[in-house]
């Protein structure tokens, strides 16, 4: 497949340096292994690659998920590509489908289920802060995904607009005084999930759902860890990422 000018391209250098860009002509990418003349790349198809002009080695590829989570512009914290591909699993979420994502952040966790729904389906998105709504409207944007987001500048607390919706995702500091306003707009059988730091949170979290009807109430952490690729010096990574959020999952039945 062929670059075209305007395409974002997902730029690996051969000692694993990683960059996210958009073609244009005019423009060049400084690395420390050398520069890349981004008008040189329409023409190229993705998988190729390129010399610096330190005659190193940079590779051509397509940004997925995981390469627009790390690389987009971000006010807040995320959610971790780790704890994300099972939230989505868990949610069930596929074309058609209606979600309603609260805490819209910077979008990450919006634009991976806007993905998902398809061209039919249909994400509302809340965030109480006008300056996050901003640059996840950016990151949705350049991302392609912005006609499958209804975005709302809106408090929770009175609930939400839409109702018989497949799923939910809550985002928030105390989840747990939502959690009636979460069960109204989900449709019978439908899945939520929560995310929560603490260990007291959840907790909270855990006592609320108890007292509303849902079932299929999990708890789970997600612990990954990274391995070095040398064949001769293969082991873990000597850091890692461990523990990012917990994740909480329910279901909602009728009373």
């Amino acid at each position: 497949m062929p670059i075209r000018e305007g395409d974002r391209v997902y730029i690996l250098l051969e000692d694993g340096r990683d960059y996210l860009v958009r073609v244009e002509q005019g423009k060049s990418l400084g690395t420390h292994l050398g520069n890349i003349d981004l008008g040189e790349l329409p023409g190229r198809e993705f998988g190729e690659y390129i010399l610096t002009t330190g005659g190193k080695r940079a590779f051509l590829l397509q940004p997925g998920v995981v390469e627009n989570i790390f690389h987009m512009r971000r006010k807040t914290q995320i959610v971790y590509p780790k704890d994300l591909g099972y939230i989505l699993l868990m949610l069930d979420v596929k074309e058609k489908d209606r979600v309603i994502d609260v805490g819209l952040g910077s979008g990450a966790m919006c634009g991976a289920l806007a993905r998902l729904v398809g061209e039919e389906g249909k994400v509302y998105a809340y965030e109480r802060r006008e300056e996050f709504i901003v640059v996840a409207k950016r990151n949705l944007e350049e991302w392609g995904l912005l006609d499958r987001v209804v975005i709302r500048l809106q408090d929770i607390e009175e609930g939400f607009e839409e109702h018989e919706v497949d799923a939910l995702f809550l985002d928030v500091p105390e989840p747990w005084k939502y959690l009636r306003q979460c069960w109204e707009a989900l449709r019978g059988g439908g899945r939520i999930a929560i995310v929560s730091p603490t260990a007291s949170q959840v907790m909270e979290v855990l006592r609320g759902l108890r007292s509303l009807p849902f079932v299929g109430i999990s708890v789970w952490e997600s612990l990954f860890r990274e391995y070095k690729t040398n064949p001769l010096t293969f082991r873990p990574l000597d850091r890692m990422v461990a523990h990012t959020t917990y994740m909480i999952f329910a279901r909602k039945v009728f009373p």
